[in-house]
């Protein structure tokens, strides 16, 4: 029996310790007490500029030059946009009157696409979108913000050829580019 479902980092490792489920892929957070982590891939944050936006006809972006722009930030407690708050010192971006925050990527997308502002997407979603969209992609320059994705048990996780057939598969769907770290591009 094999489900699926999305939970936030915190709800994930509630769940884990109360045995409601077996596994969770989530972004490393440091060690985790009565936890295992097993490394799955590095992921780079990569910013979705709005034609109309200045930051577009920027080759790269700088954390520094986003204060002022418009910015689409999923709400607190996702942790793509914590560590993106984190590793981008955005804190003062955040709180100013041109972030918007709400619970779907996807959305801040479509606004982006409609000539408004920028987003953040992860790594993995570049091979999903089309000729038109990579238009809006911009990587960061060089120190790249990245993130580790990691399979987390708890220690007393017994079906260990489950767990390594789970950690192979990942690793086998996932480009190979992102199987290390790699903050130079």
């Amino acid at each position: 029996d094999f489900r699926v479902s999305e939970m936030k980092t915190a709800d994930c490792k509630k769940a884990l310790a109360r045995g409601e489920i077996d596994v969770a892929i989530i972004v490393s957070l440091g060690e985790i007490e009565g936890m295992e982590q097993d490394s799955l891939y590095f992921e780079q944050f990569i910013a979705y500029v709005s034609e109309s936006d200045s930051l577009f006809q920027s080759k790269s972006i700088r954390s520094a030059d986003l204060p002022g722009h418009f910015l689409g930030l999923l709400d607190e407690g996702h942790c793509f946009r914590d560590q993106l708050v984190k590793f981008c010192n955005i804190k003062s971006a955040c709180d100013s009157k041109l972030t918007y925050s709400l619970g779907s990527i996807e959305t801040f997308m479509r606004m982006v696409e409609a000539g408004q502002g920028i987003t953040f997407i992860p790594e993995l979603a570049l091979d999903q979108l089309t000729e038109s969209q990579k238009r809006l992609v911009r990587p960061f320059a060089i120190p790249i913000p990245t993130r580790e994705v990691v399979l987390l048990t708890t220690k007393t996780f017994v079906r260990k050829g489950i767990k390594q057939m789970m950690i192979n598969e990942i690793r086998d769907s996932v480009p190979q580019r992102m199987l290390k770290m790699n903050n130079t591009d």
